[in-house]
């Protein structure tokens, strides 16, 4: 699973909220004096003259845009371990440090890349793609998904052999995935073909054999799917994601260091 990590906002926040108590208290301070002292304390070169530059990181990171690290292969191969994620908060709404109040801005929509906090631990935030709206029926085929009686549609782009396959690709069918209307790549383990068990939706699903599934999303709900469909704990492990956890859309890999090309990838 593509855990991306306790959100640096809240860190941001309450450093936000020390360096302020200090600009404040340096302030009283001064009108209290005729002349600034000759050297400052250091509570206030760490701390008041910081409040600017980190209420400002704050506010851009809360309202504007997140960039976290992926550290896993569960969204092979459209994320790779090491990139950073450009995170557009705007475009389903902030939510406020801390709690889990939004600004509603915006929905998510089917096939997005989702960054949202871990529903059994929300300290955590998680990056998957939707697969499914709630009320939707989401069929599962041998790794590939189809929604509301669409036909199943992925077309084979390599088998992981050859030449100019990443070494944790090779083995690996490599597929581009249609969902309405909505193509992205996604990677199947031949030798399993999503067979494994989905116990996290079990009580919302219809099983014809392994690797093969039906489920409907229950309201207020939305299910989330690693694009590496064999190496993924998401939904079908942990149940489906609440609306209220979703934390903002990936739009692109800003960087990753190991790997220079994939800079300003759109996802």
């Amino acid at each position: 699973m593509t855990q991306i990590g306790f959100s640096i906002n809240e860190i941001l926040c309450l450093v936000t909220l020390a360096t302020g108590a200090c600009w404040v208290a340096w302030k009283l301070r001064m009108r209290k004096v005729d002349h600034p002292p000759e050297k400052k304390p250091l509570w206030v070169t760490f701390g008041a003259e910081l409040f600017v530059v980190v209420g400002l990181m704050f506010t851009c990171r809360m309202a504007l845009a997140d960039w976290p690290k992926v550290p896993s292969s569960s969204m092979e191969p459209t994320l790779r371990v090491g990139d950073y994620l450009l995170v557009n908060h705007l475009a389903y709404g902030p939510r406020l440090p801390f709690t889990n109040t939004a600004i509603e801005l915006g929905q998510p929509a089917r096939g997005d890349v989702v960054v949202f906090r871990f529903p059994p631990n929300v300290s955590e935030f998680y990056v998957k793609r939707l697969i499914g709206l709630p009320g939707d029926v989401v069929a599962f085929r041998d790794g590939v998904v189809s929604v509301n009686g669409a036909p199943f549609e992925a077309e084979l782009t390599s088998d992981g052999t050859g030449p100019g396959i990443a070494p944790e690709d090779r083995g690996q069918w490599l597929m581009r995935e249609n969902l309405s209307g909505r193509s992205h790549a996604i990677k199947i383990n031949p030798f399993v073909r999503g067979s494994e068990r989905i116990d996290g939706m079990a009580g919302h699903c219809t099983v014809e054999r392994p690797g093969a599934w039906q489920c409907k999303v229950p309201p207020g709900q939305y299910l989330m799917m690693g694009d590496n469909r064999d190496n993924s704990a998401d939904s079908r492990v942990w149940g489906f994601c609440p609306h209220e956890e979703v934390y903002g859309k990936a739009v692109r890999v800003l960087f990753n260091l190991s790997h220079p090309s994939r800079s300003w990838t759109p996802l």
